[in-house]
């Protein structure tokens, strides 16, 4: 039986393929939205179209528009300003529930026991969701986040967006108790899309294979221009998906995370305790160090071909 999931996230080239694989592996229950990637409305509008393009059925609550404390940061550099810059973006035919991400979220883990929240932007939603209901906790299987870097980062030198985003939301999130599964750069930057592997989509000939082709084709080529040497695109937020749904895809370190908030030179930042000694911090996560990447794109390459 498949794992009932609600998928919290700012699509994002890479939400897209998250939103594909939790279609796909998972009991997709509800997807929920914010600012990140791209504005909350933008946001929330290209999460309707994953759902329209992949023919899923999930409804998707749009939630906070800006983190908990700070102003927003979007990442226009990589992902342009529709979030989905590359592919042709055809007509939007649903809209967004009228239910709020955390009004989705609380109702969700109510009427069904051991979800797993997967988020894949900024922890704002789940962060707000555990403020408004503690017991939340008690309801859900796990949090599965994509976030943070044990060795670098991709906003500053040690900060990742989305922890750089909103480091307060954050926090709750990671020393709220939850069971809790990370994703780190360190780990994203192995799954690697290339214009090979989007020429493989593409060969799948059909209409989603393209748009997907065209998608992952940009995504390397904006890191290219923006990170690397030559034009690989690292799927980060398929990761956070893929270690609950295909744990034995990786391999994971159990370690004691916190995050640095406020406003100075270390905002964001990801802290993973591994002294060996007696002052160690209490474990608080599964955090994901290495990943099967060949069996990974196989399975986004099978989601693709899914899609009727």
């Amino acid at each position: 039986m498949a794992l009932p999931v609600i998928v919290d996230c700012d699509p994002g080239h890479d939400d897209m393929v998250a939103l594909l694989l939790a279609g796909r592996h998972a009991d997709l229950l509800a997807v929920t939205t914010v600012a990140g990637n791209a504005p909350l409305e933008r946001s929330t509008y290209n999460a309707l179209l994953a759902i329209q393009l992949f023919n899923f059925t999930a409804h998707v609550h749009p939630g906070a528009d800006r983190p908990l404390t700070a102003k927003s940061g979007f990442a226009t550099g990589l992902h342009g300003a529709s979030g989905l810059d590359g592919p042709v973006l055809p007509p939007l035919h649903l809209s967004p529930s009228p239910r709020s991400a955390v009004e989705a979220i609380l109702e969700t883990t109510r009427q069904v026991d051991g979800c797993w929240l997967i988020g894949t932007g900024p922890l704002t939603n789940i962060a707000l969701s555990l403020r408004a209901d503690p017991t939340l906790l008690d309801r859900i299987a796990g949090i599965s986040i994509m976030g943070g870097g044990l060795s670098f980062g991709n906003v500053t030198a040690g900060a990742e967006f989305n922890l750089w985003v909103d480091p307060e939301a954050a926090a709750i999130v990671i020393h709220s108790g939850a069971p809790l599964i990370i994703s780190p750069l360190d780990v994203t930057h192995q799954l690697m899309v290339t214009p090979r592997f989007a020429d493989q989509v593409r060969a799948l000939d059909s209409s989603i294979a393209s748009f997907m082709a065209d998608l992952f084709r940009v995504f390397a080529e904006r890191y290219r221009d923006v990170f690397f040497d030559e034009a690989i695109g690292p799927l980060h937020d398929p990761c956070a998906v893929l270690a609950v749904t295909h744990p034995e895809l990786f391999e994971f370190r159990e370690m004691a995370i916190t995050v640095v908030t406020g406003h100075g030179p270390g905002r964001g930042l990801m802290l993973a305790d591994r002294r060996a000694s007696k002052l160690d911090e209490p474990i608080n996560a599964k955090v994901a160090v290495r990943i099967d990447a060949d069996a990974a794109l196989d399975l986004v390459l099978r989601a693709i071909e899914s899609i009727p």
